[in-house]
């Protein structure tokens, strides 16, 4: 009697944190992020670039080629970054810009391209517009004669854009403080239709310093704009309402004893808007403050939640069940740690996780993915170091990070499949070969199937297996880092003579067991040790009785379910 033997099993299932440090020489950081509609992961941020470029050229079919011709040589320059489910860095574009410049915010265009927002360092503002392959559409460089800085960008529900941020400027005494501007400092906004053709472009502030923060739409198409206005020790938070136009319908300041700095505010699901600050004790360590309001000014709810260590929430997203989700640091004793927090409808901590390395480590922004798991990017400083590195993580709504698993994807498994018709079309028109949808090569042609009772290789089989592994090993060679197993299926029919219907699948499973294990002893053999040594961590054997039987016109094909099948599992 042979057992059925299993050779060379060691697959594992790949998993780990799904983290993702970026190094890059000197420092570097995330900003912004968001999901495409494809399920990968896009964020923007900052590298630097010390390195002449070549300004010579004259035609450009990208974004970041094209600003590269307006700038000087060296400098801060955006950092574009795209990673699929599996963690692998799809594409990591450095801008290049001959001005140093800086990325702030990212959105996703219908035609799952982006818009990403920013502003050079000599005080312009910068909007593109880009394809799904990062190649430009349209580009805009904006702003005042003066000084300015882009805070956000904000995708609106017509497809446009509006660019939040400050100018510096000086105005007249006489003039209308909030339809010109008249301090140090402004608020700048801009509005842009979704071909980034400009609609118009305001200033509001005071005599003091202003600084437009974040907007949010509401459900009627007017603007809330948050805003901070700074004089002597003092910072007032700012709620401005726009029309869609640009003319203010209300404002409002609100003063603290104790330094308060605006982040976020966001329209919720029921109309209303939640605002994220950080607020200062008298003992000068930050707390994370949420305020939920509605339209009209009214205060639905005040949250302040005071953890262990200070700490603050640069972002925060809103779950379809209505919880939330903030991210942004914690400071503890010796080191800085990125921080999530998810809380309830009522704004009420419900868990929170930090998490990081021993130096600094800090998330600017989040995006809520389609699964309900968050993306979310920032700083992740190594240990023993002074460089800040651009840093993605993907967490579970319960702030723990995720684990980076792979796992099927459709695109994947239509691009291998696709690739093996071609490779195996001569066998497959000559009724050879059948192949499925789920990778699995079967061995159909009549001189390949088995006799019954029989598990023993025929010549013809052996000449036949001979051709296909010398095409089917080096495609598993080079395709190894995206097949996790071969596996090696051996079939039977249901008949066996003489016994009972227990008896007849025990002896068929037997049977099935040696018709693997026939193949896969041939193909050992067939194979030197370098080889093997590789193809040994990718094959498994199996037997499956009768329990795929061929079945045609609602009756078994005892024949052809008499044979062995290869399937290729993808992680």
């Amino acid at each position: 009697m042979r057992f059925f033997l299993i050779l060379f099993l060691f697959t594992t299932l790949y998993s780990k944190d799904f983290s993702i440090i970026v190094h890059q020489p000197f420092d570097a950081e995330l900003f912004d992020v968001t999901e495409d509609y494809d399920r990968t992961i896009s964020a923007i941020g900052v590298s630097k670039k010390f390195k002449q470029t070549n300004t010579s050229q004259e035609n450009y079919t990208n974004a970041f080629d094209f600003l590269e011709s307006t700038s000087q040589k060296y400098g801060s320059q955006m950092h574009l970054l795209k990673v699929d489910e599996t963690g692998t860095i799809l594409l990591s574009k450095i801008a290049k810009l001959t001005k140093f410049n800086r990325a702030v915010s990212l959105k996703k265009t219908p035609t799952n391209g982006y818009f990403v927002g920013g502003y050079t360092m000599d005080g312009s503002l910068l909007i593109a517009k880009l394809n799904s392959n990062a190649k430009v559409i349209r580009q805009v460089l904006f702003g005042t004669k003066n000084f300015d800085r882009m805070s956000k960008i904000l995708l609106l529900s017509d497809g446009g854009i509006l660019a939040i941020g400050s100018s510096t400027t000086s105005r007249n005494t006489h003039d209308e403080m909030f339809n010109t501007g008249l301090g140090n400092n402004d608020i700048f906004i801009t509005r842009f239709d979704r071909n980034l053709h400009m609609l118009w472009s305001k200033k509001y502030g005071t005599q003091y310093d202003d600084v437009g923060i974040d907007a949010a739409e509401a459900f009627d198409g007017t603007l809330l704009i948050l805003s901070t206005t700074s004089y002597e020790a003092h910072r007032n938070i700012s709620l401005m309402r726009l029309s869609e136009n640009g003319d203010r319908i209300w404002l409002k300041h609100f003063q603290t004893p104790t330094l308060i700095i605006p982040k976020r505010i966001i329209t919720l699901r029921d109309t209303n808007f939640l605002v994220s600050l950080i607020e200062y004790d008298k003992n000068h360590k930050e707390h994370i403050r949420l305020i939920k309001f509605d339209l009209y000014n009214n205060v639905i709810a005040d949250s302040r939640i005071h953890l262990s260590n200070p700490s603050g929430l640069n972002d925060i997203g809103e779950f379809s069940d209505g919880t939330f989700i903030g991210v942004g640091y914690t400071k503890k004793k010796n080191n800085t740690d990125a921080l999530a927090i998810l809380f309830d409808a009522n704004l009420h901590l419900q868990k929170n996780h930090s998490f990081g390395g021993k130096n600094y480590d800090i998330l600017n922004a989040l995006s809520i993915l389609h699964n309900s798991q968050i993306a979310a990017v920032g700083i992740h400083t190594d240990n023993h170091s002074q460089e800040a590195n651009m840093w993605l993580v993907k967490l579970n709504k319960d702030t723990t990070l995720a684990s980076m698993q792979k796992q099927k994807t459709s695109l994947h498994v239509s691009s291998l499949y696709t690739q093996l018709q071609k490779l195996f079309a001569l066998e497959i028109a000559h009724h050879q070969l059948t192949l499925s949808k789920d990778l699995t090569l079967t061995l159909s042609g009549k001189s390949l199937l088995f006799q019954a009772g029989q598990y023993q290789l025929s010549q013809k089989q052996k000449q036949f297996l001979q051709s296909f592994f010398h095409k089917l090993i080096p495609f598993l060679k080079q395709h190894k880092n995206e097949i996790e197993a071969l596996q090696v299926n051996g079939h039977t029919s249901t008949e066996w003579k003489n016994t009972s219907s227990k008896k007849g699948y025990l002896k068929n499973m037997k049977l099935s067991q040696n018709r693997a294990l026939s193949v896969i002893e041939y193909l050992v053999t067939t194979q030197n040790t370098k080889e093997l040594r590789w193809l040994s961590k990718l094959l498994e054997g199996d037997g499956k009785s009768y329990k795929e039987q061929i079945v045609q016109n609602h009756k078994e094909d005892k024949t052809h379910s008499r044979r062995v099948s290869f399937k290729l599992i993808v992680p």
